[in-house]
């Protein structure tokens, strides 16, 4: 068995690796071949503590991965965030590889928000505001200036502390950070949103949201949380990573029964459309699949032996 531990991972991750391995995994979670199977989620014995399992397989690979997210780290000045990815070798029946993933489960999920956006959102999109300040929030805006040129980006937090920290580490980073002046501003002014909270309420109004613009829900993961308002649905062309997750435990499980999901995997081979207008507002929900961290963790282990 291979194991690869954080410190090794952290070490071989990157956005254009995960950005390739993501995009992959997305086409592949909508081939025939695909299955997801369904996401478990269960807490720990502080049941703030949660962790869920999201398994898969297709004709290649199989395996899983066990996420966390401990609010008690907080005391031990640990990330709340932990992941671990297990790799089946199915000639076996063991495990075949382990990949201890909390930073590339990072690189992972801010990639499926680029692919999506340079699928969906218009081309000069140049202004992208962001809500949250947490452990993922850099990745996200690190991830989306790679595929589009960036010259603005807003950061609406509630917390005035950590939405200059977050501003601090991003222009860091080289990016044009600022901290928003009010949510309904940055809604109004941005070419592309992303969310990426663990929000259980609709952090800003459909109204403010501009024709054109691209909108990423990445926070929502689990039953009752909620990110984005109900009324944009009925304006906007909905995509998702997987139709059957999103509508359970993603975003989309406050989208009306009968609004109209696309795998985005769908709109990357060309078997469905994406934005057909600039005017189009788009909406992208990441939920998370496990393909996702299969691929992955594929990639980590031929990085690791190159």
């Amino acid at each position: 068995m291979i194991f690869i531990d954080e410190t090794r991972s952290a070490a071989l991750a990157t956005h254009e690796m995960a950005y390739d391995a993501i995009r992959e995994a997305l086409i592949a979670t909508v081939r025939e071949d695909a299955i997801s199977f369904p996401v478990v989620i269960g807490h720990g014995s502080d049941a703030q503590n949660r962790f869920t399992i999201k398994s898969a397989c297709n004709r290649d690979m199989a395996g899983l991965k066990v996420g966390s997210y401990f609010l008690s780290n907080d005391r031990a000045g640990l990330p709340r965030h932990g992941s671990m990815i297990l790799l089946f070798d199915q000639s076996i029946g063991r495990i075949g590889a382990i990949v201890e993933a909390g930073k590339l489960n990072a690189y992972r999920t801010a990639a499926a928000d680029a692919v999506a956006a340079e699928a969906l959102s218009r081309p000069d999109a140049r202004v992208l505001t962001l809500f949250g300040t947490g452990h993922q929030a850099a990745y996200e805006a690190a991830a989306i200036a790679r595929v589009r040129p960036i010259e603005r980006l807003v950061v609406a937090g509630r917390s005035d502390e950590k939405t200059g920290a977050l501003v601090g580490r991003l222009k860091a980073l080289g990016l044009p950070a600022e901290a928003a002046r009010s949510a309904e501003e940055a809604c109004r002014t941005a070419d592309i949103i992303v969310t990426v909270t663990s929000a259980r309420a609709a952090l800003f109004d459909a109204d403010w949201v501009a024709p054109g613009t691209h909108i990423a829900s990445m926070g929502s993961d689990g039953k009752g949380k909620q990110e984005l308002p109900v009324g944009l649905y009925q304006r906007a062309k909905l995509f998702c990573d997987l139709p059957e997750q999103s509508r359970v435990v993603g975003e989309f499980q406050h989208a009306p029964a009968d609004a109209r999901l696309t795998a985005i995997g769908q709109v990357l081979t060309g078997s469905a459309p994406g934005r057909t207008d600039p005017s189009d507002i788009t909406v992208f929900d990441s939920s998370g699949v496990s393909l996702q961290d299969l691929f992955i963790a594929e990639a980590i282990l031929r990085a690791h032996s190159a």
